[in-house]
């Protein structure tokens, strides 16, 4: 049983630092891209040309208004109190300015192009959920409390996502719960950072099968 549960962790240990050599060796290829880009601009502003160059990750869907996720708002909860949503039914797309969601905080649904940093990221003002959200669909467990949550807590929480790739945490003064756990169409209330649904959550989630593109990158994105 042990013996099985170390080759599962050294396995996942394995799959994140493949994942994040893939992410060191996409952000180099975009550098390169954008280099190009950037000399083609310049080149067409020179002859009075006009090039509309709109660039994002990898998402499947892209758009320039704001919606209001309503999709969201529908959810069955499993025998353990954990809720689900149709990560179907999850709007992608990328959108300017705010979005109106259902559920605080967000589990998904259209989100700015920009993801915020997830890469074990501990923030202590509260992050825009476009933002965040872009974070879930790349694959990240988001740990989120409001003021009721206990300070020893918080800290084992820190503690965890610090040393976590593709995780964060963040303030939210408006959720109903002290503690939360959220991923791309999953969320949890636990009860305090020794809840055993806390391991469970991460393991399952942490670039999990609901991933909407795993491997996708956690840094170079939004910071505090």
């Amino acid at each position: 049983m042990g013996s099985a549960k170390k080759t599962s962790s050294a396995e996942r240990k394995a799959r994140i630092e493949e994942m994040r050599r893939a992410e060191a060796a996409r952000e180099r290829r975009n550098r390169v891209l954008t280099i190009t880009l950037s000399t083609v601009i310049v080149a067409a502003v020179g002859i009075g040309g006009f090039f509309l160059i709109s660039s994002a990750d990898d998402d499947s869907d892209s758009g320039g208004k704001s919606g209001d996720a309503k999709a969201v708002a529908k959810f069955t909860t499993t025998g353990d109190g954990e809720r689900v949503w149709d990560a179907k039914k999850l709007g992608r797309t990328h959108v300017n300015g705010k979005v109106n969601y259902p559920v605080t905080p967000p589990v998904g649904g259209n989100h700015n192009q920009v993801w915020m940093n997830c890469n074990g990221d501990v923030y202590t003002k509260e992050l825009p959920n476009e933002n965040a959200v872009h974070s879930l669909e790349h694959g990240a467990v988001w740990v989120t409390y409001n003021d009721k949550a206990k300070p020893a807590d918080l800290k084992k929480l820190e503690a965890k996502v610090k040393k976590t790739p593709y995780s964060l945490m963040s303030p939210v003064k408006k959720q109903k719960d002290p503690i939360l756990l959220s991923a791309w169409g999953h969320q949890r209330v636990i009860k305090g950072a020794d809840d055993p649904k806390v391991n469970a959550f991460f393991s399952t989630y942490v670039q999990g099968k609901q991933t909407p593109e795993p491997g996708a990158a956690c840094t170079n994105g939004l910071g505090q």
